[in-house]
């Protein structure tokens, strides 16, 4: 049973470690103009009023999915070793670093919720 899960934590490690690379469509300044990763965002020009909050955005992304990344390690370790409750909590912190791009990412909120309900020690 906790086989699967490890795979899928596994999973989302390495997609949130790319959020910023790999990103998904989020729109900025007053035209709403996609800007669908950080690469996207370096790219534009200097002039457009918009860059700066597109850049912030993405590179706010690539922390919460670094700081995300290593908590889901931390979360393996715990579901490898048998301490379900060490991996609750890094799953827990998962989900709520993941919070201000959860529309987008939706990496971590349903494993979590997975694991609580496959976990009957916690």
């Amino acid at each position: 049973m906790y086989e699967e899960l490890t795979r899928k934590v596994e999973a989302a490690v390495e997609a949130s470690s790319h959020w910023s690379e790999t990103g998904w469509p989020a729109t900025f300044g007053t035209r709403n103009v996609e800007v669908a990763n950080l690469k996207a965002a370096e790219a534009l020009p200097k002039t457009a009023v918009f860059r700066e909050e597109a850049m912030n955005y993405w590179r706010q992304a690539r922390l919460a999915g670094a700081d995300t990344a290593e908590a889901g390690r931390k979360a393996l370790d715990g579901l490898k070793g048998g301490d379900f409750a060490a991996a609750e909590n890094a799953l827990y912190l998962c989900r709520y670093l993941e919070k201000p791009f959860e529309g987008h990412a939706n990496t971590w909120g349903p494993l979590y919720e997975e694991f609580r309900s496959a976990c009957t020690c916690c």
